[in-house]
């Protein structure tokens, strides 16, 4: 699915935007006992503004999702671990598996690029992902920041490795060979048919028919972001817990 802003509705403020998303971001939200807050009003104007005009709270992707990526993408920047900085790509594992919730944004354009369905791994839950990790062998997803690397071809076909970026969270990523890959079992049919769709050994598969042109957009140094609203999570991540 892409949504794409009429050039009226999006040139202006995006003036705005792209300032406000290069160096203001991280002054988002503030830390009160691992959870982030509402962010001022001066700072969110911008980013309020794409999150409706591109109608993502009715597409269901959670605000604290959103806005905590936004904060994790600037300390990214800061840190040059991004080579792509436009792209932000965000995986809301507070929607079951049935609902499209891989959300791919061009923050310099005010684009959604892509909303589509993202598995999760086989022991983090059925419908839900609620349980995370980053042992080998877990066949659990890993929450937090990736950075996105470059493609091969492997048993999956064509795929995409992913750095994490966080230590002792997602940092053993590449270890575990979790890559963004195709997968027929990420499919609406098989979905409504047993409430949930297929799962992987900790990988964020994609459907069959958009996975070569979603990982063509985020490769290279892109920033993933895999979001949950589970506490340990939050208060451990370095980068939600930076402030301004």
């Amino acid at each position: 699915m892409k949504v794409r802003l009429t050039k009226k509705a999006y040139i202006l403020p995006f003036i705005a935007l792209t300032s406000l998303f290069s160096l203001k971001v991280s002054s988002i939200g503030k830390k009160t006992t691992g959870v982030v807050t509402a962010p001022p009003v001066a700072v969110v104007s911008a980013a309020e503004m794409l999150y409706e005009q591109l109608s993502l709270d009715s597409l269901g992707l959670s605000r604290d999702a959103y806005f905590l990526a936004l904060k994790g993408h600037e300390q990214l920047l800061k840190e040059g671990k991004l080579r792509n900085d436009d792209i932000i790509s965000i995986v809301d594992f507070s929607l079951p598996s049935t609902k499209k919730r891989l959300f791919v944004i061009d923050i310099s354009t005010g684009q959604l690029i892509f909303n589509t369905l993202v598995s999760h791994g086989r022991n983090s839950g059925k419908q839900m992902a609620t349980s995370f990790s980053n042992a080998p062998e877990s066949y659990k997803s890993s929450l937090g920041f990736y950075a996105t690397g470059t493609t091969y071809k492997g048993k999956h076909g064509y795929s995409l490795r992913l750095e994490g970026l966080e230590r002792g969270i997602n940092d053993k990523a590449m270890e575990r060979a979790i890559v963004m890959h195709a997968a027929a079992y990420v499919n609406d049919m098989l979905g409504r048919k047993q409430g949930y769709i297929g799962r992987s050994l900790g990988c964020p598969a994609l459907p069959v028919n958009l996975s070569r042109k979603i990982i063509r957009t985020i490769q290279n140094g892109s920033c993933l972001f895999m979001y949950s609203p589970d506490t340990n999570y939050l208060s451990r991540s370095k980068f939600l817990q930076q402030t301004a």
